[in-house]
């Protein structure tokens, strides 16, 4: 969604206002707006979710120029992987709706945006916050975009702040930053400690921070360690096969001590994979430390070979639980002290810091984004920060109370739970009663509490055709009909899936 009112990363340069073809100023609050989010709607339903919600949240739109649609994405490999395969149809979706000729894709800089003034006006300079036990603290590097290079021997940059130091506790994240305390904290020569160390959770719960400071603690131990995104693995290797070094890009991972992996859920591709493969036991049987996170446990990264999440689940996994009320109170107040050493003045009463904990959601980058939208209107307004200007001014960010958006996954995982099967059972072929019924149960669900259409659902459970679906979906809604035991079961599980 084109995000004209909230502090969002622009491209860093100063460019004329958006403007027809006839020369005059374009609203970006109507056409183009609406526009985009037509454009984003059709290309979601044509590539499927699981295609869009990999490689497509993080595209912007930047303006329209002219003819000409600029959109924006954060990382040079994500433009090129958008420009090679969907730069096409985005063209012309585009001119369908808006009458656009082209479609131009550039690569955004941590630039931010003050709400309610055009893209082209400079912002208030607060920073990006990206995660964590704690949101960032005040002062902002940019990073740059992953080098064009197939060398990942240096690895991805690290931000200096994102350290053991910077990081807030609480009960849901406590024994994720120990165990990354204690990988850190291993001597030069020293075996593995836990391998690999595996966390995951939803975004903006500090996956990233840890992996950070475990980047950044390594040299003081004796240790090398590289940091790489997925994304950085994927495109260091596509790079070194294209310039024939494949075998200096092995080598550079392989001699190292630690190798931490962040966002594995992003790895694509059968080549990259087995190469991911191929270097994570290398390194282990080596005798070397691998940390790595997701979104979700190694048994739900279903594009991964099954050869790969078996490897990854037999070390430690750790999921970061949603923070609790009295963490995000530490984490607010102590960004709010960060804050206000680059903005002398700028303070935000106890009250308006539990209102913010209560209402703006559950992770960092929720909390971030209300403290940045209450400085902003305090910077730009001159007004001091009170309960009804901060109800105000963070009204859209405010929890919805409706029903969170429930997963295919989530649904697997709880059915499987519930009827004491696995997950590989219900999305293999088998026919035996003790697992077509649990199987078809969870057909029903997810049509029943998804968005997800037929086809899809079959795709998810094992490839199977969309008639299957619909068989069990109807089957089900006849015993929920006529069987009490049936219905009572299903609202049982339903409430599980709400509940989790």
């Amino acid at each position: 969604m084109f995000k004209s009112n909230s502090l969002e990363p622009s491209d860093g340069v100063s460019f004329p206002g958006p403007v027809t073809a006839a020369g005059s100023p374009v609203d970006l609050d109507t056409a183009p707006r609406d526009a985009w989010e037509k454009v984003r709607r059709r290309l979601r339903a044509e590539i499927g979710e699981e295609v869009y919600s990999s490689w497509f949240p993080r595209l912007e739109l930047d303006g329209i120029f002219g003819a000409t649609a600029r959109l924006s994405v954060p990382t040079r490999f994500l433009k090129t992987w958008i420009q090679q395969h969907y730069i096409e149809r985005l063209t012309a979706l585009w001119s369908e709706e808006l009458g656009v000729e082209r479609v131009d894709l550039i690569v955004r800089t941590a630039v931010m945006r003050a709400p309610g003034l055009p893209m082209r006006h400079a912002a208030v300079p607060t920073p990006m916050v990206r995660p964590a036990g704690e949101p960032r603290p005040a002062a902002s590097t940019p990073i740059p975009a992953p080098s064009l290079s197939g060398d990942v021997g240096g690895g991805s940059p690290l931000d200096p702040r994102l350290t053991f130091a910077s990081y807030r506790l609480g009960d849901s994240n406590r024994l994720a930053h120990a165990a990354a305390l204690k990988v850190a904290a291993a001597p030069a020569g020293a075996g593995p400690v836990f391998n690999p160390l595996y966390l995951h959770a939803a975004v903006g719960l500090g996956k990233t921070h840890l992996l950070q400071a475990i980047a950044a603690a390594g040299p003081e131990h004796g240790r090398r360690v590289v940091y790489l995104t997925a994304e950085r693995f994927m495109y260091g290797f596509v790079a070194a096969l294209k310039t024939q070094s494949a075998i200096a890009f092995k080598e550079q991972l392989r001699g190292i001590d630690t190798l931490v992996i962040d966002d594995l859920q992003f790895l694509q591709g059968k080549s990259v994979q087995q190469e991911f493969c191929h270097t994570l036991n290398a390194l282990m049987d080596s005798g070397r430390q691998v940390v790595i996170a997701a979104d979700r446990p190694p048994t739900e990264l279903d594009a991964l070979e099954e050869r790969v999440r078996s490897r990854l689940a037999g070390g430690l996994v750790v999921e970061i639980a949603p923070l609790d009320e009295e963490l995000r109170i530490d984490i607010l107040s102590a960004r709010v002290g960060a804050l206000a050493l680059q903005h002398p003045g700028f303070n935000v009463p106890p009250d308006v810091l539990s209102f913010i904990a209560r209402n703006c959601g559950q992770n960092g980058r929720d909390l971030d984004g209300a403290l940045n939208r209450l400085l902003a209107h305090n910077q730009l307004t001159s007004r001091a920060i009170t309960l009804e200007m901060a109800e105000t001014a963070v009204r859209d960010l405010v929890r919805s109370s409706e029903p969170k958006r429930v997963r295919v996954d989530d649904i697997l995982r709880i059915v499987a739970k519930h009827y004491n099967v696995t997950r590989a059972d219900i999305l293999s072929q088998r026919r035996t009663a003790n697992v077509v019924k649990p199987r078809q149960i969870a057909m029903y669900l997810a049509k029943m509490l998804t968005l997800r259409s037929l086809p899809e659902i079959g795709r998810r459970f094992g490839g199977r055709d969309h008639t299957t679906v619909l068989h069990a979906v109807r089957k089900i809604e006849g015993l929920v009909g006529s069987d009490r035991a049936v219905a009572d079961e299903i609202e049982t599980l339903k409430r599980l899936v709400s509940d989790d």
